[in-house]
């Protein structure tokens, strides 16, 4: 612990970083400070000062506030409270709506700027919803206390919060969850509502110390439609978040695809393809003629992907880690494969942390015609389109969407082809 940690300082808060804090400098120094907007001068406590680039604070008064300031979404997690008793996961939702697009916008931006010397215009479209980015979310896991009380973690911390309620929560979600019961031995509790059928809460077992995970507890099945198409699978298992996310990405997935480009017949790809949602957009877009195989490490989704794409006699589903499967392609294909691997489209749906140089690396070797990529974190998608530059592919077409509204978090769907 260093001589300034627990110190409060007068700052005044510059621009925006990713991860959903403010930029302030204090003689000289880079502070990373929480629930501030840029423009702002607020009072903040050092928490961390032993990184000789940067410190981190947090806000615990605003001296003069920014005009987009507004009262927070979620009382629990408002500034009027002290930082350590403040819910976590609703960072933004002290910020007007379109001005927290805008910052959105800007680390996008800069992202793509400052990593890989890319300018885009793109802005965050906002999706259907409430005015003030409410009521939204269909999946939420509540974290576990000692005393079986549930609720969000506190922000950067494993120090559980007791709320009252669930803004951020579809109306049909926040009805359901159970805030004020216990759930003694429970690591956390899911409370997931699929847009057809019954809703779920379930509590998990206790993490496991030895493995450094949670069971994942027995599987329950469930639909989620999308537009007139239905999706198998397991209630834990990976679904996009907001209501209207996987409708919104399904139509700029279809869209992102150049046509001139695709050809159906070819080896078409759909990496981390979950339970084959995007691999079905592209399926409707080009005919049930298409061939494409989806991959995906979690063998329960890729058994939904299976069925959910059985329609298509050219769709396979395999279950592998992604870099394993493409270093095979890339070990294996003959002459007549490695053409068609050239002609395809890859859709691209990496986790947070992105592609990643392996990944990159064996698709630059591949070739493909076109690589439609589908990104959940700004600077892991810059960091991959700077990958993919060095490789020959330069970024095309670019939209980023508000599917996580009143956090920071934005997605961004991207198209890259040969230079």
């Amino acid at each position: 612990m260093g001589e300034m940690q627990g110190k409060t300082v007068e700052i005044e808060v510059t621009n925006v970083a990713h991860g959903g804090v403010a930029v302030a400098r204090h003689e000289g120094r880079v502070i990373f400070v929480s629930d501030a907007i840029p423009g702002e001068r607020v009072l903040a406590r050092i928490t961390e000062d032993s990184k000789k680039s940067f410190w981190r604070a947090e806000t615990l008064s605003v001296i003069t506030a920014s005009e987009h300031r507004r009262p927070h979404v979620w009382a629990a997690a408002s500034i009027d409270r002290a930082p350590e008793d403040r819910a976590g996961g609703a960072e933004f939702g002290h910020i007007d709506i379109g001005h927290q697009r805008e910052l959105k916008r800007q680390v996008l931006a800069d992202s793509l700027s400052r990593m890989a010397g890319v300018r885009t215009e793109a802005t965050v479209e906002a999706l259907p919803g409430a005015d003030n980015g409410t009521g939204w979310r269909t999946r939420v896991r509540l974290q576990v206390a000692e005393d079986g009380t549930p609720g969000p973690y506190a922000a950067r911390s494993h120090r559980v919060i007791p709320v009252t309620d669930l803004p951020l929560a579809t109306p049909a979600l926040a009805a359901i969850a159970p805030l004020d019961e216990k759930f003694p031995g429970s690591a956390h509790v899911d409370i997931v509502v699929p847009s057809v059928g019954n809703p779920f809460v379930l509590a998990s077992g206790t993490a496991n110390a030895d493995r450094g995970h949670t069971d994942r507890g027995r599987a329950h099945r469930i639909m989620e439609r999308v537009g007139e198409r239905e999706f198998r699978l397991d209630a834990r298992g990976f679904w996009q978040v907001h209501q209207h996310a996987a409708e919104t990405l399904t139509r700029a997935v279809q869209d992102a695809v150049d046509e001139s480009l695709f050809d159906p017949r070819a080896s078409n790809l759909d990496l981390y393809g979950g339970v084959g949602l995007l691999a079905a957009a592209v399926g409707d877009r080009f005919g049930n003629h298409v061939r494409i195989t989806t991959v995906e490490s979690d063998s329960l989704a890729t058994d939904h992907a299976a069925e959910n794409l059985v329609e298509w006699t050219g769709a396979a589903a395999v279950t592998a880690r992604v870099e394993q499967f493409l270093r095979g392609l890339g070990a294996t294909a003959g002459a007549h494969e490695r053409d068609s691997l050239r002609r395809g489209t890859v859709i691209l749906d990496p986790p947070r942390s992105g592609a990643g140089k392996e990944v990159v690396a064996e698709l630059v070797a591949l070739g493909p015609a076109q690589i439609v990529y589908v990104a959940c974190d700004p600077v892991a998608l810059a960091r991959d389109v700077a990958l993919f530059a060095a490789g020959g592919y330069e970024l095309g077409g670019l939209r980023a969407f508000d599917l996580f509204p009143n956090t920071h978090h934005v997605e961004a769907v991207a198209t890259l082809t040969r230079a």
